[in-house]
């Protein structure tokens, strides 16, 4: 299996690595790193692999050994680089998706305080060292989505553009909005043992109830995602509670400063900022209100879906992805990209739009100076 050391933590007199599971889908010049949520895995991103390359099959020529232990005395060597030079493939996309610290195949540190956003933003670009990537799209969902936006404030020159599905601002905008629905879910999935109690309490926190009542041949979609959720499920096996809890860490400490904010706005890359607007667990709200915060380089893309919106709308999805893309190929102005501010009227909503425009070309000019 294709892994990559991205850390190290100490664990009594011993060094520990940090290893992130990894695979490559696609072959070209276009890369693109897939940032998963909390507890999810690399495969979550299926519609989208598969929207972006045509293809489901890995890049990486399968399984291979796992490299062998390190001594003590090399762990705690600094690390150095060992990346192949990025080669030109020409037209087409190259993916690469991971299993974050803490959840599927890659290593889970024993307590919390090693898991943050900013830490596992790290271990991003710590991969795409790993790859050879100079530079990538990067694309996060939910918590992947706030760990890409530190990626973006840490290391901008390291990206092309951004796009952040279902995204928030973490700490106190990590909770749902509360009501009976909404508590019984918390309960039943805090109860949850098996992969059968997990995945009945997944779908109604990923789904629209009209996305999972749909009839599809001689059954609902309800009945066949639930099979997929339990096979899925029980050949993963279930997140551990210390993966889980360094994870619900990571999106309770996340804040993204308005420096952040400014560095990534003066950036010169375009960001999308896609949304489902039925999410229970991460409320439209705060993705709006940042993606106002993010102008005038942020376009908002409002769908009708749930949290998993790129998996219940994924060709609207992969469709607002690739123009994020085309976009940044065609060198398009932020200006031009941004969508007109919301919740906004008259007069104030004009007078916002112009300043908008009159920052993104200001940034833009200062961009292709550089």
């Amino acid at each position: 299996m294709p892994y990559c050391e991205v850390d190290r933590y100490q664990a009594g007199d011993k060094w520990e690595g940090v290893r992130l599971f990894y695979r490559r889908y696609g072959r070209g010049a276009t890369k693109v790193l897939l940032v998963i949520g909390l507890a999810g895995t690399h495969d979550s991103w299926g519609p989208q692999i598969r929207g972006l390359t045509g293809s489901m099959e890995p890049a990486d020529g399968g399984d291979v050994p796992e490299p062998a232990a390190r001594t003590d005395e090399e762990a705690a060597a600094p690390a150095t680089a060992t990346a192949p030079e990025e080669e030109d493939v020409g037209e087409g996309i190259e993916v690469c998706c991971f299993d974050n610290r803490g959840v599927g195949r890659s290593t889970i540190p024993p307590h919390k305080s090693y898991y943050s956003t900013a830490i596992m933003a790290r271990d991003a670009l710590a991969l795409m060292d790993h790859l050879g990537w100079k530079k990538a799209h990067v694309f996060g969902h939910s918590m992947g989505a706030m760990i890409s936006c530190k990626l973006a404030a840490m290391a901008p020159h390291r990206l092309s553009s951004l796009a952040l599905l279902n995204v928030t601002g973490g700490g106190m905008e990590c909770f749902p909005k509360v009501d009976a629905q909404m508590l019984s879910l918390a309960f039943r999935f805090l109860r949850a043992r098996t992969p059968e109690q997990r995945a009945l309490v997944d779908l109604e926190t990923h789904y629209t109830k009209e996305y999972l009542d749909e009839e599809v041949e001689s059954c609902t979609r309800r009945a066949i995602l639930y099979k997929e959720y339990v096979k899925g499920i029980s050949s993963s096996g279930m997140q551990s509670n210390c993966g889980f809890e360094g994870q619900i860490n990571a999106c309770w400490t996340h804040k993204v400063t308005t420096k952040e904010l400014d560095t990534i706005r003066a950036a010169g890359f375009l960001v999308s900022v896609i949304h489902g607007r039925h999410d229970i667990i991460a409320q439209v709200c705060h993705a709006r209100r940042l993606a106002q915060r993010l102008l005038p380089v942020a376009r908002m893309v409002d769908l009708h879906g749930a949290h998993l919106v790129s998996h219940e709308r994924p060709q609207e999805v992969n469709n607002a992805l690739m123009d994020l893309i085309k976009a940044t190929k065609s060198a398009t102005a932020p200006h031009e990209w941004s969508s007109q501010p919301e919740n906004t009227s008259g007069m104030l909503k004009n007078r916002l739009l112009n300043v908008a425009k009159f920052y993104g070309r200001l940034c833009w000019k200062a961009h292709l100076l550089r």
